[in-house]
Order: C-alpha cells, then sequence, then structure tokens
C-alpha cells in the first residue's frame, strides 16, 4: 500500500490523491465507534481522523499497525498519547471498497500496551457485524 507524506494537511491530501483519480472509499461506523472518537480530545480525533482519511484513499497510515491476535494486516489500530492518555481507534481495510471503523477507546490500564482483553473481544464482536453489513449492504 501506498504511504501519504505526513506532512500533507487533510485537505491538500485529499486534493493531492483526488487530482491523480483516488477514489474516496465511505466510512461505516460500527457500533459506538464514532460517538466514543467524539470523546478524545480534538488533537486526538485530528490524527485519527487523518489516519481514516489516509485508509479511505487506500494508503496505510505511518501511524496505524495491525492488530495483533487478527491474522494480517487488515484490522489497524491508531495509538495516540496525550495529555498522559493513550488514545486507540481501531479500523479494517479487509472488506473491498469500504473502511469500518469498528472501536475507538481510552486505554486506562498502566500495565504494559497490550490491548486490554474485554476489548480486543469488542473489537472481534464489532467485526463480525462489519462483516454483516458488508455482505447485504455491498454485494
Amino acid at each position: 500500500m501506498r504511504r501519504t507524506p505526513p506532512f500533507l494537511s487533510n485537505s491538500e491530501s485529499a486534493i493531492l490523491h483526488l487530482s491523480r483519480g483516488v477514489k474516496l472509499k465511505p466510512v461505516e461506523w460500527v457500533g459506538s465507534s464514532k460517538k466514543d472518537l467524539k470523546q478524545f480530545p480534538e488533537q486526538v480525533q485530528d490524527v485519527v481522523g487523518r489516519s481514516i482519511l489516509d485508509a479511505q484513499f487506500g494508503d496505510t497510515p505511518p501511524n496505524a499497525k495491525p492488530l495483533s491476535g487478527f491474522g494480517s494486516a487488515g484490522v489497524l489500530e491508531v495509538v495516540e498519547d496525550h495529555d498522559r492518555a493513550t488514545y486507540r481507534a481501531v479500523y479494517t481495510v479487509r472488506f473491498r471498497n469500504v473502511i469500518y471503523v469498528l472501536h475507538a477507546f481510552q486505554k486506562k490500564s498502566t500495565h504494559g500496551i497490550a490491548t486490554p482483553k474485554h476489548e480486543v473481544e469488542l473489537i472481534r464482536e464489532r467485526y463480525k457485524a462489519a462483516e454483516m453489513h458488508y455482505k447485504q449492504s455491498y454485494p
């Protein structure tokens, strides 16, 4: 996958991609992921938003990493630290021509960097819901 230069603003990135004829993929928000993301600090929302925009254009954001336990790089996690707190957003690019945002949460545990088990379980549930939605809405 292509990587977008990190120094471009969201609007500059969009103009660059659109001028190349790249089609913007729609975003589907699963469960409370959009509402949860809106609770993040504005700076964190901007970082996550830029990462999702990059994914919409088919790029791999430089701050997105495959989420452990989900096989290939089709389920990605954006991690952003802000004001001594860690925020995470998880999305999938496994489905053709659409991005599903599966979860957004603040990591509260102070023990290690691993994603808490209950969060991984919720992501798995939402991935299954995204899969069902995709089959019904994008035949």
